[in-house]
């Protein structure tokens, strides 16, 4: 036998084993570094609870920089963290992802101030911010405090009735607060009451004028540091200094939410006009119009609400709402707007009713009826924003969006549907964030199953007696068949 033959044969079936061992180790390689970087899934659930927000994605993806989020607790819990912060790791290769026990890395964990197990700290090399729980808004929320630098203040005009940001009541502004708090925004309210000018409101709702200011009285200023300036719904009639400061702060670069109430006399609530208010906006493009939205299309009654609330669903191309594509929002108790282009800047349409939809003028009594010869049929527009620029200088441009209702932010409504991403989007649009724009963590759906006792009643019968019977009466008539 040739021995020659035989080595050369071993030899090249030895490179070639060699060869295809090398191959499979690189596939598999390669396959568990693309699996590792590249983890992708389906989310089945109707409410997608399984998949991360538009907002988390577009800011996770639009990182320019290193990122690190380090989780703290016990190497047993770390399993449960990974089910959420692996989904952010695999958005970007710029976020990184850390988890530290911090018993076994006590050094590490003083240093970095841990006092509790479950802590989360998101650095950007910018600042360093910590998320309080373990959950989307929490994390999304610290990671944006940590890529903005500079602070961002939200001012609340009150003394006139507006909305107050510490009520926690069905009609306050509490849950506004905690939302703009979670996105980076800090709130205060300010008083444009002039000293020695303001009428009260005892005084305004009885037709009183206003006490003459002193010849030397300062004028009232919004001020500087204000990035947003918001007027929640006012009772009673702005005094003239205070629209004329309004006025100013706008038009020199300021940005204002401006959220105007239809004058209603419903009872012993009434709500004024605010006339001189009205009238600046008006030279803005925006006229406020006396009457009040209807939604006769009977949708809302799937939600529990009246012809008094109506429901938007369909939206215009404006950067606010582009995002919200069929997000349901509710407008309780709102007006409508007339939108025309200003001579020194721009204002554009957010979103309007449907065509089941009228607008009424008679609006001070208990009882609101449509008229559907008299009134104005829908589409009816309900919101509006815009710019004013008097310079040409863009970075001088005065920002507003103006809508026709306030009662679409309180404590037991701002959580319906897209409430809250309209409110945040508006901001976002009016601080120059509108890389922020989009639609923001979910809550858990509630989808709890709600039976009657007769329900109840008939459930347990059918299951735990009809049916068993059924089986048995089966077994016994086969039984017999073969007996």
């Amino acid at each position: 036998m040739n021995t020659e033959w035989l080595k050369a044969r071993q030899t090249r079936y030895g490179a070639y084993l060699f060869t295809y061992l090398v191959l499979i180790i690189a596939i598999l390689g390669a396959t568990n570094w693309l699996a590792n970087r590249h983890n992708k899934s389906y989310d089945a659930t109707s409410n997608k609870r399984f998949s991360l927000s538009e907002q988390t994605v577009k800011v996770v993806k639009g990182l320019n920089r290193d990122v690190k989020v380090t989780y703290f607790d016990k190497a047993t819990e770390f399993g449960r963290a990974r089910d959420l912060l692996d989904r952010y790791s695999n958005l970007s290769t710029r976020l990184r992802i850390d988890y530290v026990d911090p018993d076994k890395k006590p050094q590490l964990a003083k240093a970095a101030g841990v006092r509790t197990y479950g802590t989360i700290y998101i650095d950007s090399g910018l600042r360093k911010e910590e998320a309080k729980s373990l959950t989307e808004e929490e994390i999304t929320g610290a990671l944006i405090r940590s890529l903005k630098s500079g602070e961002r203040n939200v001012c609340f005009v009150s003394g006139s009735g507006e909305h107050s940001l510490d009520d926690s009541g069905r009609t306050g502004y509490s849950s506004a607060k905690e939302a703009l708090d979670k996105n980076n925004y800090k709130t205060r309210t300010i008083s444009l009451l002039q000293a020695g000018s303001a009428a009260t409101p005892e005084a305004v709702k009885l037709g009183q004028p206003a006490t003459p200011p002193p010849a030397n009285a300062a004028k009232p200023q919004v001020p500087s540091d204000c990035t947003v300036l918001v007027v929640a719904g006012p009772k009673y009639d702005y005094t003239q200094p205070a629209v004329d400061a309004i006025k100013a702060y706008v038009e020199n670069g300021g940005r204002a939410l401006f959220l105007i109430d239809p004058p209603l006399r419903l009872g012993r609530e009434e709500t004024s006009a605010n006339a001189a208010l009205a009238a600046v906006i008006q030279t803005w493009g925006v006229t406020l119009n006396k009457d009040l939205a209807l939604d006769t299309s009977g949708i809302g009654q799937l939600f529990n609400l009246g012809p008094e609330v109506p429901l938007v669903t369909s939206y215009e191309t404006q950067p606010i709402v582009r995002d919200l594509k069929e997000t349901a929002t509710a407008f309780p108790l709102t007006r409508t707007l007339e939108v025309k282009s200003p001579d020194k800047g721009t204002a554009e349409k957010l979103f309007a009713t449907g065509a089941n939809s009228f607008a009424t003028t008679r609006i001070n009594s208990a009882e609101i009826r449509i008229d559907p010869k008299t009134d104005k049929k829908g589409p009816l527009t309900l919101a509006a924003a815009g710019t004013y620029n008097n310079s040409g200088d863009k970075s001088k441009e005065g920002r507003f969006v103006v809508v026709g209702s306030s009662n679409w932010v309180v404590n037991n409504i701002v959580r319906f549907n897209g409430n809250r991403d309209l409110f945040l989007n508006m901001m976002n649009w009016l601080s120059s964030d509108e890389d922020l724009i989009s639609i923001r963590p979910k809550d858990p759906e509630d989808r709890r199953l709600n039976i009657s006792g007769r329900q109840m009643s008939v459930l347990f019968y059918s299951s735990m007696v009809f049916l068993p019977l059924i089986v048995v009466a089966s077994g016994f008539a086969v039984w017999w068949r073969r007996r």
